[in-house]
């Protein structure tokens, strides 16, 4: 797959940015691109911008048509282009408060933005999700956010209904687990089986790209689960 590709996952949902697209240290970038709302799921590292805007446009939206960035948690490879991304286009950035703080200072050491050699650039949340779930209606498209605590204190995976599909976008199904991100191991295996029960079609993941069918969906996550 060469750079500046797009994945069209469903009708509405499509793979704009990650390792194969955008910069090689970028997570997954998903676009939600409903009639009546666009929105953005997770940010990369903010080393590619110029493509990941390029890709965008290749999936048939004009990037000030983001409305919301939607952050599945604090670190680098999925939030150093935040700020960027919410200048640029005055979108408006989403994320578990447990999580807002380490992104809203600049920690680099809680978002690993000093595993990539790189400075965090501090980034406002404007909307700090605060308990267990939030829904943003968008325009045909409800997406909904779960907080599934574990690899970070405040990692959200988004759903969504699309093409009669339904959208997990679960960025760090597998970890890491890390003293130094505050990882939980406890929280982290109560929220894979939380993910199990969300039963999706499709799993859009962060660094294992998308998996289709809830067979090989609930395999992908059950083979991070141990055996107590």
């Amino acid at each position: 797959m060469s750079k500046g590709a797009v994945v069209h996952i469903t009708s509405e949902v499509s793979q704009v940015g990650g390792s194969d697209l955008t910069a090689a240290e970028d997570a997954a970038i998903y676009l939600i691109h409903c009639a009546g709302g666009v929105v953005l799921v997770d940010a990369g590292t903010g080393l590619a911008m110029e493509r990941l805007l390029a890709n965008i446009r290749a999936a048939g939206v004009a990037p000030e048509q983001i409305s919301h960035l939607l952050l599945t948690h604090c670190h680098f490879d999925h939030t150093g282009g935040a700020h960027a991304l919410r200048q640029r286009l005055q979108c408006r950035t989403v994320m578990h408060q447990q999580d807002a703080s380490y992104l809203e200072r600049g920690d680099a050491v809680v978002t690993a933005a000093n595993w990539y050699r790189q400075r965090m650039i501090p980034c406002p949340i404007d909307e700090p999700i605060i308990g267990s779930r939030w829904n943003l209606e968008l325009g045909s498209c409800q997406i909904m956010a779960h907080h599934v605590p574990g690899h970070s204190p405040g990692s959200l995976v988004f759903t969504m209904e699309s093409d009669h599909l339904r959208i997990m976008f679960a960025q760090d199904v597998h970890g890491p687990l890390h003293p130094s991100l505050n990882s939980n191991r406890s929280d982290y295996q109560n929220s894979l089986q939380r993910m199990l029960d969300l039963n999706c079609d499709v799993l859009c993941e962060g660094h294992y790209g998308i998996i289709k069918g809830k067979k090989e969906s609930a395999a992908f996550i059950r083979s991070f689960m141990t055996v107590s």
